[in-house]
């Protein structure tokens, strides 16, 4: 995963959403939305709450 998948992690664990992230990271809400499914598609589950489950589970893919 890289630096950028685990700064949009760490704020999906805290609930935040695409415009949210977006306008925190200063990027666009598309970029957001792709990062998101990056990560749904490298941590193998199908849902922002599932992904931030899996990161809440395993501290370590948050740096």
């Amino acid at each position: 995963m890289t630096d950028r998948e685990r700064e949009v992690l760490a704020l999906l664990v805290e609930g935040r959403t695409n415009r949210q992230i977006a306008q925190r990271l200063y990027i666009s809400e598309k970029t957001v939305s792709v990062h998101v499914s990056n990560i749904l598609a490298k941590l193998g589950v199908h849902s922002r709450n599932e992904a931030a489950a899996v990161a809440r589970r395993d501290a370590a893919l948050l740096g």
